[in-house]
């Protein structure tokens, strides 16, 4: 190996290690105190429901650790193992069209990191899913699923990818500013399309009869929020696991409520009506369109610096390409993002916690007590059997809400 090989190697182990020693902090934490029942939770958990969600968030951590450690591994020894200028010199010898090289190069590439995805996907489903209660997936409907889910990405990651390609062929010194743009349309298009196309196409979405009492309670709660509500929607969530969630769809001032039918089992309306008021917080308060130009700025930045290092063509000459290409020249650029991408994080989960904050003081005042949306957060986490002892240090830098017994305890 070269010495820049050597350095990138060895900057790059640091930053897994360090992942690696907050994940075994996080490990040790849950392990030590998850017994133990916090004051926020008397009376609504008992140890016996704690021991689970310890063994749960530990199976889960675990399995976490195996499968990102086969994939760091299976990566290091594809780029400094010399495998990436062999399979690069293989892609480029299939063709002379610079957009079906591009095509191969990443949908060979995602293809092989699906397959060695697909016994961990199989061990959470059917087997940490299934013994802790959470799982009604069958196979049929996971095979379902799988093939969906395939098609649908080789149909945009085509299109896209094609477009994107054609872009950086035809705009040798501007590339980067008009796939930035063109980036930003198709992400933009995809949330306000998605709800409608994608969505549907896995789950059965119900509309609640507009004259039933929770849909009319929301309906006049999310107008004393200055939000119109289109639909509101049940979506058959317990075919494919027993969590609970609720969310907002849409684009502009008109928004579509879906309720997955499990949180509707598990929660009084004013406890559905206290969840949806923190959402409708995250729209009043601008926080997803201040994500997204923020998201879009550092992206901006992030692609006219990745365009100057592709130019230069150093990660080529470092990584020793024997046929130089953009494609490998990028994936080589991506790796070494994922570093920087480290010293990112505890920023953006500072933000958003901020963002949480705001979102739960807006729903208690929208709703008028705090006292609704607390129960909901503790059925949630006990229903989700959530980490409810989290280490310090692990939610700091990774936890983009505050941990649960934090927030119930300004709610409480």
């Amino acid at each position: 190996m070269t010495t820049m090989q050597i350095i990138f190697l060895v900057t790059y182990l640091v930053v897994q290690l360090i992942e690696y020693f907050l994940q075994y902090l996080n490990l040790y934490h849950i392990r030590k105190y998850g017994d133990q029942v916090p004051p926020e939770f008397e009376g609504v958990i008992d140890v016996n429901a704690l021991v689970k969600t310890r063994n749960y968030t530990v199976d889960n951590m675990k399995l976490d650790f195996l499968s990102d450690g086969i994939s760091i591994a299976l990566q290091l020894v594809f780029i400094f193992g010399g495998w990436l200028s062999i399979y690069n010199s293989w892609i480029l010898s299939l063709s002379s069209s610079f957009i079906i090289q591009g095509l191969l190069f990443f949908a060979i590439l995602g293809a092989i990191k699906f397959l060695i995805s697909i016994p961990f996907d199989i061990y959470e489903t059917f087997y940490l899913e299934e013994k802790y209660g959470f799982n009604t997936k069958t196979i049929s409907l996971w095979i379902t699923d799988s093939i969906k889910s395939i098609i649908i990405s080789l149909i945009l990651f085509g299109l896209i990818g094609s477009a994107a390609f054609w872009i950086i062929q035809h705009n040798q010194t501007t590339w980067w500013i008009w796939t930035w743009l063109f980036f930003m349309i198709i992400s933009l298009f995809m949330m306000y399309i998605s709800p409608y196309v994608l969505e549907p196409l896995f789950n059965k979405f119900t509309p609640l009869d507009d004259d039933d009492e929770l849909s009319t309670r929301l309906r006049a709660l999310m107008a004393n929020a200055g939000l119109s509500i289109s639909r509101v929607f049940k979506i058959d969530a317990s075919r494919r696991s027993k969590h609970s969630n609720a969310y907002f769809t849409g684009i502009g001032r008109v928004k579509r409520i879906v309720l997955y039918d499990t949180l509707l089992d598990l929660m009084s309306h004013n406890e559905i009506l206290a969840v949806l008021a923190h959402e409708a917080g995250h729209w009043k308060k601008k926080h997803i369109l201040k994500h997204i130009v923020v998201a879009q700025i550092l992206g901006l930045v992030s692609i006219f610096i990745g365009y100057q290092i592709l130019a230069s063509g150093l990660l080529i000459g470092y990584f020793q390409i024997i046929q130089s290409s953009f494609f490998a020249n990028l994936y080589l650029l991506f790796f070494l993002s994922s570093i920087i991408s480290f010293l990112q994080t505890p920023l953006m989960s500072i933000w958003s916690r901020k963002h949480e904050w705001e979102a739960d003081r807006f729903a208690t005042r929208l709703i008028g007590n705090s006292h609704d949306l607390a129960t909901a957060l503790q059925k949630l986490s006990k229903d989700n059997l959530s980490n409810l002892h989290p280490h310090p240090w692990f939610a700091k830098i990774y936890y983009s809400h505050p941990p649960v017994i934090e927030r119930l305890k300004k709610l409480l």
